[in-house]
C-alpha cells in the first residue's frame, strides 16, 4: 500500500490552529473559571489541594486531582505534576485527534448505545486520512501476516453456556477483519438462540486481547464504506443487545479493541494482572471498536478521556 507523506503546509495548519485556541489544550487550576475554549481543545481541570471542588465541572473534558482517593469523574494521582505533564505532551503530539476523542465523548454518554457506536465510527473514518495517522502509519509498517486461514473464534458448549473464545493466540488474539467477522457470526448465533442461554466471552492464551490488528489499520481504501462495514459488523453491538446475558471474563493485555468490546458487557470480571490501555489517539486516532460508547458508561466520560488521550 503506497502511503502518502504528509504535507509541511499540514503540520503548519495544525500549529496555526493550536495557536488560534482551536487545537491542544487548556488547564485551569481550580477553583478557577471554566475555560471558554474551542470545540476541538481539550479542557482539563487541575485540584491541587484543599477541598474537591463540586462546581462547573462539566465544562471540562479531564478532572485531575492530588487527592488519590478522589472519586469520580476526577483522576487522583501522587504524581500530579507528572502525569499532567505527560497528558499535555500526549495532546500536543497529537492534536486533532485528542480533540475529536474529546469532542466525540462529550456527545456519545448522552447518545442511545447504537448512535454512539456511529458517531464513533464517523470520526475514526475521518481519522483514518488524517495527517496524524499516516505519519504513524508510516513509522510502522505493516508486517506479513502468518497465521493463515486458522480460525480466529471458537464457540462450544459447556452444560447450558455458550463459550465464544477469542483464539488468536499466535497474535495475542488480535483483532483482524476475519476475527471481527467470526466474533459477530458467534455473537449473532448466541443472540439468536431460542434458548437464550447465558453466553461466556474469553480469549485463549496470555491476553484477553492485544487489540486491533496494527497491520490492518488503514487498509481501507473508501472510508466512507469502512464506515459502513464498521457499523453493519460491531461485536460491541452485539455484545450490547445480549445484555445481562453475557459476561466477559478478562487476563491479560486488554488494548484498545480488547476492551472496547468487553466494555459493551452488562458483566465483566477482570484478573487482578490485567492491563487496560487505549492507545489509539497516539496513533492520530480514536478508539474505534466502541470505546468511546461503552467505556464512558462505566467509568464516567472524565475518566475514559484520560483513559483515551493520556495512552496510560
Amino acid at each position: 500500500m503506497a502511503i502518502e507523506h504528509p504535507r509541511p503546509e499540514t503540520d503548519e495548519i495544525v500549529a496555526h490552529l493550536a495557536a488560534l485556541g482551536g487545537a491542544g489544550a487548556v488547564v485551569v487550576d481550580l477553583p478557577g473559571e471554566a475555560p471558554k475554549a474551542a470545540v476541538g481543545v481539550v479542557r482539563i481541570g487541575v485540584h491541587r489541594s484543599g477541598p474537591l471542588p463540586a462546581e462547573s465541572l462539566a465544562a471540562f473534558d479531564i478532572l485531575l486531582s492530588a487527592d488519590t482517593d478522589a472519586p469520580r469523574p476526577w483522576v487522583g494521582t501522587a504524581r500530579l505534576n507528572e502525569v499532567l505533564r505527560d497528558l499535555t505532551q500526549a495532546i500536543a503530539r497529537q492534536p486533532v485527534a485528542a480533540g475529536i476523542a474529546a469532542q466525540v465523548m462529550r456527545m456519545t454518554h448522552a447518545l442511545p448505545f447504537d448512535h454512539a457506536l456511529a458517531l464513533e465510527s464517523l470520526a475514526f473514518s475521518m481519522l483514518l486520512a488524517s495527517a496524524g495517522f499516516r505519519t504513524w502509519r508510516e513509522a510502522a509498517a505493516p508486517r506479513p501476516r502468518s497465521d493463515g486461514d486458522r480460525p480466529r473464534v471458537r464457540i462450544v458448549s459447556e452444560g447450558p453456556t455458550l463459550i465464544i473464545r477469542l483464539a488468536r493466540q499466535a497474535r495475542r488474539n488480535a483483532f483482524d477483519a476475519r476475527m471481527r467477522d467470526e466474533l459477530c457470526e458467534a455473537l449473532t448465533f448466541a443472540l439468536d438462540h431460542p434458548d437464550r442461554p447465558p453466553v461466556v466471552l474469553v480469549g485463549e492464551g496470555p491476553a484477553f486481547s492485544a487489540g486491533g490488528d496494527l497491520d490492518e489499520f488503514g487498509e481501507a481504501g473508501d472510508m466512507g464504506s469502512a464506515h459502513l462495514i464498521r457499523t453493519l459488523r460491531s461485536p460491541a453491538a452485539l455484545v450490547n443487545a445480549l445484555g445481562t446475558r453475557l459476561t466477559a471474563h478478562l487476563h491479560g493485555a486488554c488494548i484498545g479493541a480488547g476492551i472496547e468490546v468487553a466494555a459493551s458487557a452488562a458483566r465483566i470480571t477482570a484478573r487482578p494482572t490485567t492491563v487496560i490501555r487505549l492507545p489509539e489517539v497516539s496513533m492520530g486516532l480514536i478508539p474505534g471498536a466502541g470505546g468511546t460508547a461503552a467505556i464512558p458508561r462505566r467509568i464516567g466520560r472524565e475518566r475514559a478521556c484520560f483513559l483515551a488521550i493520556s495512552g496510560a
